[in-house]
């Protein structure tokens, strides 16, 4: 099983960038998708950004263009990078599987995106 660590929240101004960073743990990281996900509060969690074993990514409409997923996986690490947060990027971003596995969620990194 993988467990997941992230790590890179903060508080940021609109416009602003940061890097979140999740490591995993469990040495068959590699084969699987991870996704980022993100709760915006009162929201469900939401799928944002797919990276696929070879690092391919797929975006969700909300972030594309801004936001780019990438993967270590001599590091057992997954990245996000967000470019031009809008305060509707403001929530407890996650990584985990694709599908996500419940076991596997860790405590997120809040991201909070204001003026």
């Amino acid at each position: 099983q993988v467990q997941f660590v992230e790590s890179g929240g903060g508080l940021v101004q609109p416009g602003g960038s940061l890097r979140l960073s999740c490591v995993a743990s469990g040495s068959i990281f590699s084969m699987y998708y991870v996704g980022w996900y993100r709760q915006a509060p009162g929201k469900q969690r939401e799928l944002v950004a797919t990276i696929t074993i070879g690092g391919s990514t797929n975006y969700a409409d909300s972030v594309k263009g801004r936001f780019t997923g990438s993967r270590d996986n001599a590091k057992n690490t997954v990245y996000l990078q967000m470019n031009s947060l809008k305060p509707e990027d403001t929530g407890v971003y996650y990584c985990n599987t694709i599908p996500p596995v419940a076991h596997s969620w860790g405590q997120g990194t809040q991201v909070t995106v204001s003026s």
